[in-house]
Order: C-alpha cells, then sequence, then structure tokens
C-alpha cells in the first residue's frame, strides 16, 4: 500500500512539473495565431518596461554612436579639442589631441591625465606612459620615478612623479575638467 502511494504521488509530482516547465517553454516562444503580429509589436501595457537581459542592465556608452570614445566621433571630437586644449596651453601648438590620445583606449581618460600634467606641472609623456604603460618613440629619460610596462592609476601616477602633491584632488579636479570640456563640445 504504501509502495502504490509513493509511485502516484512521484507519479503526480512528475506530471505537474511536466506541465510548468511545458508552460513556461510555450510562453517563451511567444503568442501565436491570429493576433500574434498584435502581441508582438511591444504593447506596452501587457510588458513590463525592464528587460530581464543582465547584459541590457550595463551602459553602453563606449560602443554608442553619441559617444567620444565610438570610432567615428571620437576623430571628430579630437579634432574639435585641439585648438580648445592649445588655446588653454594644455596642448603644445605643433602638438595635437588625436596623437597625445593614441595610447588611451578611452578619450576621456586621456582628457584627465592632459589637465592632471598642466596642473601640476608634470610632463604628460610621462604621466601617459605611466597611465597607459605604452611606451612610445618619447624620450621618457627625464621622467621622475620609474616607468613601468604595467599600467596605473593616474593618482599612483601621480603620487609616483611628485610625492608632495594631493593627487586624489588633483585626480579629481582633472576628471571634472574632462567632463567640462566635453560638456562644452556636445560630447
Amino acid at each position: 500500500m504504501k509502495r502504490s502511494l509513493l509511485i502516484v504521488v512521484v507519479l503526480v509530482l512528475s506530471v505537474s512539473l511536466y506541465l510548468t516547465v511545458g508552460a513556461e517553454r510555450a510562453v517563451a516562444q511567444g503568442p501565436a495565431g491570429a493576433g500574434a503580429s498584435t502581441a508582438t509589436q511591444g504593447n506596452s501595457s501587457s510588458h513590463s518596461s525592464h528587460s530581464f537581459n543582465p547584459i541590457k542592465w550595463i551602459k553602453k556608452d563606449k560602443g554608442s554612436k553619441n559617444s567620444p570614445d565610438s570610432s567615428g566621433t571620437r576623430s571628430d571630437v579630437e579634432k574639435r579639442l585641439t585648438p580648445k586644449l592649445q588655446a588653454q596651453g594644455i596642448l603644445p601648438a605643433k602638438s595635437n589631441a588625436t596623437d597625445a590620445c593614441a595610447p588611451f583606449t578611452a578619450l576621456n581618460e586621456c582628457l584627465v591625465a592632459l589637465h592632471a600634467s598642466h596642473n601640476l606641472g608634470l610632463e604628460f609623456n610621462c604621466l601617459r606612459a605611466n597611465v597607459t604603460g605604452v611606451h612610445t618613440n618619447v624620450d621618457l629619460s627625464s621622467c621622475k620615478g620609474s616607468i613601468g610596462d604595467k599600467a596605473q592609476s593616474l593618482n599612483k601616477a601621480i603620487h609616483e612623479m611628485n610625492p608632495s602633491a594631493d593627487a586624489k584632488g588633483a585626480t579629481k579636479n582633472a576628471e571634472q575638467q574632462a567632463k567640462d570640456d566635453l560638456r562644452d563640445l556636445g560630447a
């Protein structure tokens, strides 16, 4: 008797699990039939606006068309930045933002390093080599501190090049200046 009761319970649980999983699969496939085309057009009243896809939770600023780091607009922004940075004395008259920012993956990181080097009177090429870990054909023999092959944070690079400077405050100030520059250009 106990054995037959156990078999019935297992059978009932199996059937209910099968029906639950089958219903979920049917819902995941979407609607079918005459009203399928109208239901798939995104009736917002029946669907929540929140996506359950975690990939969509991440901001896609770097790859978006409006970002200064996307391949099409970064060069445009760099061209517009060059005269502005030269007028402020951040870039020398003979250089441009495109060449200065080439080792950086993000344009705003380059702007932060440019402002920090200008504000603290540090050699930009030395700071750039420390922050990016990229050694260009520029002479780095006059740099204070060691220039490593590994990229390091701007705070650490500033502290290494000028131990008496407020590295954290200088970084924060430079980040705000870079943000203002990009906002002024509409980027």
